[in-house]
């Protein structure tokens, strides 16, 4: 399982200035590379050939043999996330504006775009903290800090690539490492079902609430920033744009690690499993008014799914996603599903027994109860392989197994 370490740099001003300079002309030599490639072989860049075209330039230009490489792979990977959110539609249809201006034009990188290194041109010394890397002025030695738990996993668990990251005024160093997962519980006692939402992120089965309502506060008070650079239209005012959607998108990620962790820690603490709805297509399954759409389509319930998963998987605990629908409008008691049973968006009342709670608690309860049922099920023998078994239900999926909740 690949997880990523980051730890600061702690250069002195001449190191700093030699990291600036490494940054700079191996993404102006991406920028090269990039602009031949595009100009030979559209958006289907590939390594050897681009390696043909360009490797001997780019050496030229002062690069040593491993930045060249690293330089070109960068560049090949830039092209093939292109042409998957061109597949995924993720830039509109196929004559929309922002899609033939993806196609139009080779990519261009910053220049303190990050920039990947390897073992040859950089290796840790875990023990003093330091860190030998490659530069344009030649190779140093610099210090380097983080958390204790982030360290002794790079120096245990290390394997692959690292990123050098400018940010902020900040040097960084993102490290691949390769940590082995625990044996999976096989036989949770229970499950913890966990529902999510935007007023509260997520509710558990065990009545643990985390609220939304920091994030959202925290939302619309970037929303009216963003109002007032839009409105500006300068270069400065785009360039802070970009600066602080990706700070709200730390500070989202932030905000989901800390649940996932808490869940995962109960799950794991009390030998259960956890279970999910799956929420796959729920955006285009819904329908909000206007002043709405902007908080659903930013609704990180995805990213949440991902790190429990994830989380999960490191500590041993089976992870299942169960159907959504009516979770919120169904009795855990009695059974009866109504809309009615649903009065307001915090409240359950059910009309037919009188069972009432609030209706994220009801929900998280129901998907708990769904996670036993389908547990159930994937245990019987044969069970996959059962021609009877109903097509699309996470049930017939081992949990764990998978790729759910990732």
């Amino acid at each position: 399982m690949k997880l990523v370490v980051q730890v600061k740099l702690l250069p002195t001003p001449e190191q700093a200035a030699a990291l600036a300079a490494t940054l700079s002309d191996c993404n102006a030599a991406a920028d090269l590379a990039s602009a031949v490639g595009f100009a030979r072989f559209g958006l289907g860049v590939r390594l050897v050939p681009l390696h043909h075209a360009v490797y001997r330039e780019l050496r030229n230009r002062g690069l040593g043999a491993q930045a060249t490489v690293r330089t070109m792979k960068k560049v090949v990977d830039a092209y093939t996330t292109l042409r998957a959110g061109i597949d995924a539609r993720r830039f509109g249809k196929r004559d929309s504006p922002r899609r033939t201006e993806a196609q139009s034009k080779p990519i261009r990188f910053r220049s303190d775009a990050a920039q990947p290194f390897e073992d040859r041109n950089l290796s840790w010394r875990h023990e003093a903290r330091r860190v030998s890397i490659w530069t344009v002025h030649g190779r140093i030695t610099i210090a380097y800090t983080g958390s204790p738990t982030q360290l002794a996993t790079l120096a245990e668990h290390r394997k692959g690539e690292s990123d050098l990251i400018h940010r902020n005024g900040r040097w960084l160093l993102a490290a691949t490492c390769e940590v082995p997962e625990a044996a999976l519980n096989t036989e949770p006692r229970d499950w913890i079902g966990v529902d999510r939402g935007i007023a509260n992120l997520a509710v558990t089965s065990d009545s643990r609430t985390m609220q939304g309502k920091g994030l959202q506060r925290y939302r619309r008070r970037m929303a009216r920033v963003r109002a007032e650079l839009q409105t500006k239209g300068t270069k400065s005012a785009k360039r802070k744009l970009k600066r602080r959607a990706r700070r709200e998108a730390r500070h989202t990620t932030c905000v989901n690690h800390t649940i996932a962790k808490t869940v995962v820690a109960d799950a794991e603490r009390t030998g259960r499993g956890i279970a999910l709805e799956d929420l796959t297509g729920i955006r285009e399954r819904t329908r909000v008014p206007r002043h709405q759409r902007a908080t659903i389509s930013s609704w990180p319930f995805h990213q949440l799914a991902r790190h429990i998963g994830y989380k999960a998987r490191r500590a041993g605990v089976p992870v299942i996603e169960v159907d959504a629908h009516y979770t919120s409008q169904t009795c855990p008691r009695c059974g009866h599903v109504a809309k009615k049973n649903r009065p307001t968006r915090d409240t359950f009342r059910c009309v037919a027994c009188g069972l009432a709670g609030p209706a994220d608690h009801i929900a998280a309860v129901n998907v708990q109860r769904r996670a036993r049922t389908a547990w159930v099920f994937v245990n019987m023998p044969h069970a996959a392989a059962s021609p009877s078994s109903p097509s699309g239900t996470v049930a017939s999926r081992k949990p764990g197994l998978s790729e759910s909740g990732r």
